[in-house]
């Protein structure tokens, strides 16, 4: 491959995180949105690596998964993801969004779940106990499989939604 050929990138964060800022050329589609069997009919035969990025690299670990159950085999993960490629310097196109990154909106809940239910479980009834014991076990179970049921749920917020998607080709063919 040379340097003028274009590179399939594609971005699975949500387009909230996206807007915020994305490494110039990606294509943003969401793992939520992501139907790996068209997209892998939108390459048209194109047996190039698709590179797949995310903040950090667990969301793209599952696109690539769906890509290869849909027939895509040459995709490479990021490692690091958007946040090591900001970390490294390198060039970012940075939008108007102001939608808080996904894993800062997880904190926040888990936060205020967890303040909430030590408040009640003081002021109203122990078994409120239950909320953060329950919101730990969940963030633990995170940090050690990289999966977050939660981060699931909020990906799908209306706010972590948009329809400009920047459905750009640089992973698709073109007829000219």
């Amino acid at each position: 491959m040379t340097g003028a050929e274009p590179v399939c990138l594609i971005d699975v964060r949500t387009p909230g995180e996206y807007f915020t800022a994305h490494v110039p050329g990606a294509r943003l589609l969401p793992l939520d949105d992501l139907d790996a069997a068209a997209f892998r009919r939108e390459r048209n035969g194109d047996h190039s690596p698709v590179y797949v990025l995310c903040q950090t690299g667990s969301r793209a670990r599952r696109a690539i998964d769906k890509l290869a159950k849909a027939g895509l085999e040459a995709c490479v993960l990021v490692e690091g993801g958007t946040q090591a490629w900001i970390d490294a310097g390198l060039p970012v196109t940075r939008g108007p969004s102001r939608v808080l990154p996904l894993m800062r909106q997880v904190q926040v809940a888990v936060g205020s779940l967890s303040a909430l239910g030590a408040l009640l479980a003081l002021t109203v009834n122990p078994f409120f106990a239950a909320i953060p014991l329950v919101t730990g076990c969940g963030l633990l179970i995170a940090g050690l499989t990289g999966f977050c049921g939660l981060a699931l749920v909020l990906a799908k917020m209306p706010w972590n939604k948009s329809s400009d998607t920047h459905s750009n080709s640089c992973c698709t063919k073109e007829s000219k």
